[in-house]
This record gives structure tokens, sequence and C-alpha cells, in this order.
């Protein structure tokens, strides 16, 4: 690398300028263009000398300087953004019949449509919005909800391929002036994924799930070196400014992002047809393999933009684009038992649990049935074969019934014997003209709160001042949908509601932020799963030690842990299938929240301990406690792998039978006072 001599500043000043454009040409050919100008090692020699002579006159960096993707302080929290224009999402269609009814649909809308659409991949990545002022990247906002996004600037800056400052050209010069907006989603490539996941199996560290997933996540660190560290980029698919008319079509917004030095998938065509989009998506399903990124299909536009703009949006989706989802695949297995399970809502939501199978790449064990009528639809029975599928590569459903394969004596699913059967105290009623059964006289917002305030209690994540009232206050003010919704909470939303002052509003928030790091068999008990209490938990945990491998466990594997049979295994299963608990599982995961397992070390390591009766020198749970903290198994009852019976006063004759049934060494509380 070059060594500098002192230059003058009027000569650091013209070098300075050279560097960076030269810089910034060669990544505009690597990352736009996809072709070489220099070797890696040359340009890291230029930005080399670059970051010399910027040490040497600071005063001469500008924001928009190649040296500037460096990770800037620490933040607390992410402020929100409003969007100028909505950020939408799109209908998806499946077959060339539901295209063709989505052309004729804009046709009857507008008969003066052409049918010329803009065809793209669709990105598996995380949407994000760059605003640039003059040419200068000002702003990075993500999605949200589509009307209010997350500022995330400071993390997308460290993104190499994200262009600091447009590029200067004739076609598009005037995009330098004013404000441009860049549409686009953020994405790690398949490549960088599998390194990355093989360092952390070297370093024994647990292996991330997805590239989606990690990349959402990883926008979402607080630490921009945390995001600096992990090789994303950003594929550009829209173009947005002040005055559209100067954007005539869509295709026209991916030839500006080009010149202008922003990413695109490069996969991008002008169809004229029907028949055009589905050999594009039948080209594009066939080389899916071989792409950089993941994808579950195609987006298709009309490409005349001002038609575009005024056929408007319908609900949440835009009347002139749909996304073409990608067959699924399939696979058969057999549905071993149907569970049910209570969603956030009330709702019973019935999950058909099978033998696992792989589906799409990735193993999966359990299905969502939906509701009543699907199942009697499906006529899906325990024993029976049936066809699962993916949908849109994420979600597994089931196809149909094997019927040539049903065993026989099978009985047709009965709803509500299943429902009695599973929640004996509970009551349900269908309401007329829905599928689904519901909790009766209780609403989602009362199992919001119910949840939250056991998600923050003593025994679970004992947040601090996050009682009933507080929690009450929250999910009626809706400033928490979902119980991860409160590590998003800030002091000034805090400040908007009459129970909080500046000193309260402080201590609730930082509060929050002490249990964002939880110890994980407190976070799973606070999760509130049906049957599985704080022991439970503690059992789980040691088994399986990551939220996400007790998620992915077969109803064999729950029921090898101490304590779980067949309901509380079934139970966990149909908690961890709910597509409510699935999203908010990745919800804390995206917002940084990482429960931890630390494994027990001590003398009492791989002893299992039972108290019976009156202790005189500490009640059973600090006995308990003592236990734990030296490694122990505190168990609840006396079993085939109990060590020592602890016995105080007053001791129940059955347990100390028991005992000597399986040979437990049966001790007073001097004795287990020693062995502490």
């Amino acid at each position: 690398m070059t060594t500098l001599s002192q230059p003058s500043r009027d000569e650091a000043i013209g070098r300075i300028d050279k560097l960076r454009q030269a810089i910034n040409d060669y990544r505009y050919h690597y990352h736009v263009l996809d072709e070489s100008t220099m070797s890696e090692a040359a340009a890291d020699s230029l930005k080399h000398e670059l970051t010399q002579l910027e040490e040497q006159y600071p005063d001469l960096i500008t924001p928009d300087s190649p040296t500037q993707r460096v990770a800037g302080m620490v933040l607390d929290k992410f402020e929100k953004v409003n969007h100028r224009t909505r950020m939408i999402s799109l209908a998806d269609v499946f077959n060339r019949q539901e295209v063709q009814a989505w052309v004729e649909r804009m046709k009857r809308a507008d008969g003066s449509i052409e049918e010329e659409f803009l065809s793209d991949i669709k990105m598996d990545g995380l949407a994000c919005a760059l605003i640039y002022q003059d040419g200068k990247l000002t702003q990075a906002v993500t999605r949200g909800d589509g009307m209010v996004g997350e500022n995330v600037t400071q993390n997308v800056r460290t993104i190499k391929n994200v262009p600091l400052s447009l590029r200067s050209n004739n076609k598009f010069k005037h995009f330098l002036s004013g404000r441009t907006e860049i549409r686009g989603e953020i994405v790690m490539y398949k490549d960088d994924f599998a390194r990355l996941n093989k360092s952390r199996e070297q370093a024994g560290q647990e292996l991330f799930k997805n590239p989606r997933n990690l990349a959402a996540g990883t926008i979402r660190q607080l630490d921009a070196k945390l995001v600096a560290a992990r090789p994303l980029h950003f594929v550009g698919y829209d173009i947005i400014r002040d005055d559209m008319s100067e954007i005539e079509t869509i295709s026209t917004g991916y030839e500006a992002m080009t010149e202008l030095g922003v990413t695109t998938s490069r996969k991008a065509s002008v169809l004229d047809s029907v028949d055009a989009i589905m050999d594009y998506v039948q080209h594009l399903d066939d080389v899916r393999q071989s792409l950089q990124f993941n994808t579950d299909g195609a987006v298709i536009k009309l490409n005349n933009r001002r038609k575009f703009d005024s056929l408007g949006i319908v609900g949440k989706t835009p009347r002139a684009a749909v996304a073409f989802k990608f067959p699924a695949e399939e696979a058969t297995t057999v549905v071993k038992d149907i569970v049910i399970s209570i969603g956030r809502t009330g709702a019973a939501t019935p999950v058909a649990v099978f033998d696992p199978v792989s589906v799409a790449g990735t193993t999966v064990q359990h299905a969502s049935l939906h509701n009543a009528d699907e199942i009697t639809r499906l006529d899906v029975r325990v024993g029976d074969t049936v066809i699962i599928y993916k949908a849109g590569d994420i979600i597994p459903k089931v196809l149909n019934v094997v019927t040539e394969l049903r065993p026989k004596k099978t009985e047709a699913f009965s709803y509500q014997a299943a429902l009695q059967a599973q929640y004996p105290e509970l009551e349900f009623m269908r309401p007329e003209g829905e599928a689904i059964y519901r909790l009766k006289n209780t609403s989602g917002a009362l199992l919001l709160k119910r949840g939250l305030a056991h998600f923050a209690s003593k025994d679970a994540l004992d947040i601090d001042t996050l009682g009933d009232k507080n929690v009450e206050a929250l999910v009626d003010s809706k400033l928490v949908h979902t119980m991860a919704d409160i590590y998003t909470l800030t002091k000034d939303d805090l400040l908007k509601l009459d129970r909080f002052a500046d000193i309260s509003a402080q201590k609730l928030i930082d509060a929050i932020a002490d249990k964002k790091q939880p110890p994980l068999e407190r976070f799973v008990y606070g999760l509130g799963i049906r049957h599985v209490g704080l022991q439970t938990a503690r059992d789980l945990v040691a088994k399986f030690e990551t939220i996400h491998r007790i998620a992915q466990a077969t109803i064999d594997e729950l029921q090898s842990v101490d304590g779980v049979g067949t309901v509380v295994a079934e139970s966990i299963t149909a908690w961890f299938t709910d597509q409510d608990n699935i999203k908010l599982i990745d919800q804390f995961d995206e917002l940084g929240v990482r429960a931890y397992y630390e494994k027990m070390t001590g003398k009492l390591v791989g002893k299992h301990f039972v108290v019976t009766g009156t202790l005189k020198s500490m009640s059973r749970d600090e006995a308990a406690d003592k236990i734990r903290n030296l490694g122990g198994t505190f168990q609840a009852s006396v079993a085939k792998d109990t060590d020592y019976l602890v016995a105080g006063g007053k001791v129940g004759a059955s347990k100390l039978k028991k005992a000597e049934q399986y040979n437990t060494k049966i001790i007073d509380e001097n004795e287990f006072k020693q062995l502490l």
C-alpha cells in the first residue's frame, strides 16, 4: 500500500477528489454492472491512501466519502419516520388464470391500458427506502407498517453497495437536485450466508435460520458495528421523485437507478403479454436455485407509471402490480395427532402434527388446518397420509388426504369433542357465519393484557414497574399490540399517557431495556405456553438450550424431557405452530431480544433432588434455588432418576415409600445443608 509524504493542502484536495472518483467508479462497476475495473487489493490500496489523506486533513472529510461507511455510536432506539408515499405490499397470484384476471381487472378500470409490463425477481429481504437530497444520502427508513417505518440510516450507511452520493450522469442529472427516493430490499446473498454460518459452526455458535431473517435482524441492531461486520446488499426496485412525470415508465426508473449507481437485480424485463409474463416466470423458476439471493416468485407491474399511479390502491395493495408465487414443493407424511392452539385473539386453531418431512429444503412437522370448515373440507383424520406443501416457500399446509392409504376404523375429527378434551375448563363459541371457534367472553385485548402481565411478572422477566395498571394502559392506548412491542416503546410514547411523568416514564423504559437479555428459562415461562410452568421451562431449556430448538423439537423429543408428557408436548407444539406466535418469536429476534442459556456448574451438577416436608432453616423455594445455583435439578416428585429425597418435618409416607422403591437416598435437613 502507498505510504504518503506530507502533501500540501492544495495537493491533497486534488488527490482526494481523484481517489474518491476512482473508488466510487470501481464500486459502481463492481456492484451495479457486475464487472471489475481493478482487483479488490488495488481498490483497498486506493482507499488506504484516501484514509491517510483524510486523517492528515480531517476538515476535507465529507459525509459521502468512501471512507465514511464507519459505524457510529451505539443507539438506544430507532426513531419513527412517516413515509411520504405509502410503501405497499402486493397481492399474490399463483397461476396463468389469476394473472389474466388481474390484467382484465385493470382494463375494466381503464379501457386505454396497453399490455406492457415490467417483471422482476421478488427478493426475500427487508424493504427499505433510501432518501437522497441533492444527490446525498440523508436517510434510510424501513417499510414498517407501510405508513411509518424506522430510521436505520446509521446502519444502512455501512452497506458497501449503497451509494452515499448518487452517481453523476447526463440523462438523469436532474435527479441529483431535490429529493430522490430509492426503494428496494436489503438482502444477504446465499453464499455469504453459508460462509457466515460455517464460521459460526466452527466457533460452536448457534446457526442463523435463514438469510431474510438475518438481514432484517441485522438492520435492526442498535450497534452499527455489528451491521458493518455482516455482508448485506441493497437491491433497488423503484424510484420516486416529487414530480413523478420525470419517470415515464417503471423501466425508466430501473434505467435511472443503474445510471445513478444503485444496484438492481439485473433480472428485470419489459414484457408485452400474459404469455410473455408466464415465459418469464417459468424461466425464473428454472434458474432460481442458481441466483445470488433467495426468492419465492416474481413481481409484475404495469410499466406505464402514470397509469400505474392512477389505478390507485385497493385495501393495502396496488391495482397495477401483483406478486407471482412459485409452485411449492410437496411431500407426504402421516398425521399423528390434531391439536388445537389458542391464539392471541382467542381463536382456536387446529394443527396437524405429523412425522417430520422435508419440504422445499426445510424439515416441517406440523401445519395449521385453519378452522373447522377446512378440516371438514379436507376430511383429515388422525392416521391419515396427507400431502404437505409450502405456500410461498414459507408456510407448510395440507394440500389433501391420500384416502387410498387411510387406515381402517378411523373416525372423522370432532372439533367440539377435541376442544372439550384439550381445554375442559374453557368455554368456546362459534359465531354465526364464521368458521372459527373462539374463547367465550374473552377479547384479544384481554388476552394480551393477561399475557403481558405474565411476561413481566416476578417469575418470568420480572420487569420493574410493568404491573397490571401499566399493562392495561399500554394495551388500551394501542401502544402495544404484542408482547414484543414493549421493546419498541419510547419515553415520548409513555409521556402521552396520563399515568406517566418524566421520571416514571424513564424508569419503565430503563426497566424494559434491562430485560432485553433475560435468562432463557424465564423467557420461555414468560411466553405463557399452556401447561409450561417455571420448572418445565427450566427442564426444556436444559435439554434444548435455545428457543428455536424448542420450537423445532418433535413430540417424541419433547416427551423425553422430565415431566413432559403427551398433553404438555402437544401444547408446546401447538404454541410454536400458531402463526401469531411464530411472528412473535421473529419479532423478538428482530428487536434484538436475546434470551440466554447459562449451563449450570457446581458440585450438584447431574444430581436430582426432591424436597418434602417442612424445613426449619429455609423454605422449599429457597431450597430449590440453592440446588439449582449449584447445578442440581429440583424435581416436584420422586422419579427413577431422583438421587436424594430431602425429608423435613411432617413427611408424607407415599414419598418415602416411592424413594425406597427407586433406591433414592433419603437425607435429613442437616445432611442436605452439608451437601450445599
